[in-house]
């Protein structure tokens, strides 16, 4: 398949995405003065901004890959909730599976910014498990997707209490039921919950920790044999670990190999992952080879990379930059 074809097969794709939503809010300002009521900054505020994170963010990045994205996931029935669905809907999003409830409180992380600079983050989050009736509506909602037609299922763990190992088990077998793709970005609460699933994408933080060992990213053997113990324990298909500037590793049961960063002026590394995964599973979904999944993703990964804050990558970012490095 040519890497046009390939990209033109992201069209249309619906995929469903369960976890964690988080609303990331930015007051931005300038500081020039010290309070007179304490020893503390003031900050002039010259604007205010909202962004979605977590499974939100991996939701936009599969629309502006040419996807249709579907969300399944749990929020409060509160402001921030309701901007989270504004910020779906707009992007074309399918929130039919989102379940909104007044007893629950929606993530929010909020940043101030001062002279370009973060200062402070505010918190404000619910980690408990969603309970066992949350669980079943959540399951309905997917199954009805489920029969409309979806070709993969995104797993975005934050440990923030959406994804409990009875959804993850039950998600998991009702995708072996109906032939459906299952790709995970894991936090460590569940690392070892994904027995079965086709592509795991852990960093190399999360796969240290997960683990409990030392692994060196300079050393491929080291890598691997950290990804042997790791099939061993949740016998997935694809192993797809992200190693920031050392790049990315990749293995399935028959062969493993290793993609180097590409250099890039690097603005902000956070919500690369979001990036990566996303077309991960578009590649994969579209029958990308192995080598392919891994160039391609480092791609986006390397794209998001160089812009500030939480962003998402273009469809047309991603061919033009993969035709340029990967077809000279």
């Amino acid at each position: 398949m040519s890497l046009i074809s390939l990209f033109d097969s992201f069209r249309g794709k619906r995929i469903l995405v369960v976890g964690d939503l988080m609303l990331d809010s930015y007051i931005i300002g300038n500081v020039s003065r010290i309070s007179p009521e304490a020893p503390v900054p003031v900050l002039d505020k010259t604007s205010a901004e909202f962004r979605l994170g977590g499974a939100g963010n991996v939701a936009l990045n599969l629309a502006s890959l040419g996807a249709t994205p579907i969300i399944a996931s749990v929020i409060g029935k509160d402001t921030s909730g309701s901007k989270i669905l504004d910020i779906l809907k707009d992007s074309g999003a399918s929130c039919s599976c989102i379940v909104e409830i007044s007893t629950r409180k929606t993530t929010v992380k909020t940043r101030v910014v001062a002279n370009k600079q973060q200062v402070i983050r505010i918190d404000e989050e619910q980690t408990d498990d969603i309970s066992g009736e949350l669980k079943n509506i959540l399951l309905k909602n997917i199954q009805t997707e489920i029969d409309n037609g979806i070709e993969a299922i995104i797993f975005e763990d934050y440990n923030k209490g959406v994804l409990t190992e009875e959804l993850i088990a039950d998600l998991i077998a009702l995708s072996l039921k109906h032939n459906i793709f299952t790709a995970v970005d894991p936090k460590n609460k569940n690392f070892f919950a994904y027995k079965g699933v086709h592509l795991f994408k852990p960093n190399l933080k999360e796969l240290k920790e997960g683990l409990q060992t030392i692994i060196d990213p300079s050393n491929l053997e080291s890598i691997e044999n950290a990804v042997n113990l790791l099939e061993k324990k949740i016998d997935n298909k694809i192993t797809f670990v992200t190693l920031s500037e050392y790049g990315v590793f990749i293995k399935d049961q028959s062969k493993s190999m290793h993609v180097g960063a590409h250099i890039r002026n690097i603005a902000d590394v956070s919500g690369a992952g979001d990036s990566v995964i996303a077309t991960a599973t578009l590649c994969l979904a579209a029958g990308a080879s192995l080598a392919e999944i891994a160039e391609i993703a480092n791609i986006a990964g390397g794209l998001a990379c160089e812009k500030s804050g939480v962003a998402t990558i273009s469809i047309d970012e991603l061919r033009r930059e993969s035709l340029r490095l990967l077809t000279n």
